[in-house]
């Protein structure tokens, strides 16, 4: 065999006894009547010594070793004289009695250790190097671990794992698709699933009464830290549910996690906010509460008095930063200019210092002292803060103070990754109006059931219907979301009608799901939650990238493979397509 134990396995238990190692020569040292090698695998390293008076053939292949190598060692563990309390073989070393090289190495473009000194391009180059990281291999395992949990908790509440179909036809969900021409049908399109949504609601229809699947998803948008052109969502599916039954379960699930992967209890209920309420305390529907600085409507207080910025303004906000009346005019300024490349419609930033001895503005020539304390005070400062105040249109400037709170507390160190701060945002809206189209669209998708009390509004005030939603958020991100679904053949009809579809629109591209529910549809819900996301959040970082093997980068290419790339002209004439050059 190629080995008896892993390069992480052997302990102070195993001394004198004889083993078999492989892996691959982290380092090699050479000191001259005796040499160290750094043997790794995704277990641990395990120290081999080569002595003085070692076999030839043992010292002669010892010499051609270098980084990267594969390497079978056998040889007998013995107490290390020097012990490293830095890693779990620390106690122990194994003097090499044979050493077999199973196959050689370059010298690879970046030193493969917990910090490496590759930049991102080089390493999503060589994404197989970089995947050999101790880092990478953690994140890997945690991965892993979440996965069995997920798959563990939910069968026990008699959950389902079926699988969808990722060759699909194209239906607005609010990203661009990925399409495949198909060969065997020339000139026609799958569509790479977005998210299984129409399809697990027929397996509601089909009496499959509690899915779940750990299933990829493709939507062709703009990246960042959190997105990936394909991505993981947990997706889930119950019927004879009303929200409370949905976020009962799920709440336990999440509850669970913490408790499994984490090691931590979360003991309370879970907060559950309106989606107004965040947006007017936080300026976000999915606020991060692992610190205060909530937001205060001070519209009232600084209308009429003079200062035309404030007066011609639709609303006005703001909030106390502990700690920072000491910001010198240079950070001020700083956080101006921060607010400034928002580019969301605030006019400047306005603040308010607050000693003991009263309170100084930008805007004292505007306000008396007790004017401007008034805002202070409504904004909870107290002696030692600072207040920052913006004002504009009422949700853009909520959206830009949002992002200003979120500098701020990144400035004060009061975004602890270890700290966890969940939630549940409920009570969206169901339409969002666009001004340039002049029309609705769905804040989640078109299947989102209204609340009932609100059913009576869709016709006259499309905008006042609050949706049967929720989603789940941590620590400033959103995981999952999701809601109670529409049923009612005739209610879904009016949402497409609302969303600017004809009847032969939604039948051309809903038809079967509409023909489906004329066969008895039950009441049904679920969400789905980024897998990828909750990988990073739990593994204390912002980019889902580390949690995911070979990701693409933000241009969406995958700098491994070279992909995309283009096709051969046989494959192109085959699939009847022809190419045209982009416009510039």
């Amino acid at each position: 065999m190629y080995r008896t134990h892993t390069c992480g396995q052997l302990r102070a238990a195993n001394i004198n006894e004889t083993v078999t190692l492989a892996g691959w020569v982290q380092k090699v040292r050479n000191l001259g009547a005796m040499t160290f090698i750094d043997l790794r695998d995704r277990y641990g390293i395990t120290q081999i010594v080569v002595e003085e008076h070692s076999a030839p053939e043992v010292k002669a292949v010892a010499e051609k070793l270098g980084r990267e190598f594969v390497l079978q060692v056998k040889g007998r563990v013995i107490e290390r004289s020097s012990k490293n309390t830095k890693i779990p073989t620390g106690d122990i070393e194994v003097v090499a009695e044979q050493l077999t090289i199973l196959h050689d190495a370059e010298v690879p473009p970046f030193t493969i250790e917990e910090n490496s000194d590759g930049g991102d391009d080089l390493r999503m180059k060589y994404r197989y190097l970089d995947l050999r990281r101790p880092p990478l291999q953690r994140n890997m395992i945690l991965r892993h671990k979440m996965a069995q949990e997920i798959r563990r908790f939910l069968d026990s509440e008699g959950f389902l794992e079926i699988e969808t179909p990722y060759l699909v036809n194209s239906t607005p969900e609010g990203a661009r698709d990925f399409v495949v021409p198909s060969r065997m049908n020339p000139n026609q399109f799958y569509a790479l699933p977005q998210s299984p949504q129409t399809l697990k609601q027929l397996l509601m229809v089909a009496g499959y009464d509690r899915y779940f699947q750990i299933v990829r998803c493709f939507r062709d948008e703009d990246l960042r830290a959190d997105r990936q052109p394909e991505f993981t969502q947990i997706d889930c599916e119950m019927s004879f549910v009303e929200q409370e039954d949905v976020l009962e379960i799920f709440e336990r699930w999440a509850k669970h996690m913490f408790k499994e992967v984490m090691g931590l209890e979360l003991n309370e209920p879970l907060q559950r906010m309106p989606w107004i309420e965040a947006m007017e305390k936080y300026g976000s529907d999915k606020p991060d509460l692992r610190f205060g600085m909530e937001f205060s409507d001070l519209t009232d207080l600084a209308h009429g008095h003079g200062f035309s910025v404030f007066d011609e303004a639709e609303y006005i906000t703001g909030f106390a930063a502990p700690g920072c009346a000491v910001y010198t005019r240079k950070q001020i300024d700083a956080l101006t200019e921060f607010v400034k490349r928002q580019q969301i419609g605030a006019k400047g930033l306005v603040w308010i210092r607050v000693e003991e001895g009263g309170v100084k503005s930008s805007i004292d020539k505007f306000y008396t002292p007790e004017q401007v304390k008034a805002m202070a005070d409504r904004c909870g400062a107290k002696a030692g803060d600072m207040v920052f105040i913006l004002c504009g249109k009422k949700f853009k400037v909520l959206t830009q103070l949002c992002a200003l709170r979120l500098e701020v507390a990144e400035r004060l160190g009061l975004r602890d990754p270890k700290k966890f701060a969940p939630l549940w945002v409920v009570d969206f809206p169901l339409f969002e109006w666009d001004d340039e189209t002049q029309r609705y669209y769905a804040v989640h998708h078109p299947f989102t059931s209204p609340k009932p009390e609100d059913v009576q509004y869709l016709d006259s005030d499309p905008g006042r219907v609050r949706a049967n939603a929720y989603d789940f958020v941590c620590n400033g991100t959103e995981i999952g979301g999701g809601s109670i679904r529409i049923h009612d053949s005739k209610l879904q009809a009016k949402m497409f009608e609302l969303l600017g579809f004809t009847p032969e629109q939604a039948q051309e591209r809903f038809g079967f799901l509409m023909n489906a529910f004329k066969y008895g549809a039950p009441p049904h819900g679920g969400l789905a939650f980024g897998f990828d996301r909750l990988c990073s959040l739990f593994g204390g970082t912002d980019s889902i990238r580390d949690y995911i093997a070979f990701p693409k980068n933000n241009a969406g290419r995958d700098v491994m493979l070279d992909a995309p790339g283009f096709l051969d002209q046989s494959q192109l004439d085959e699939l009847n397509l022809d190419l045209r050059k982009p416009k510039e």
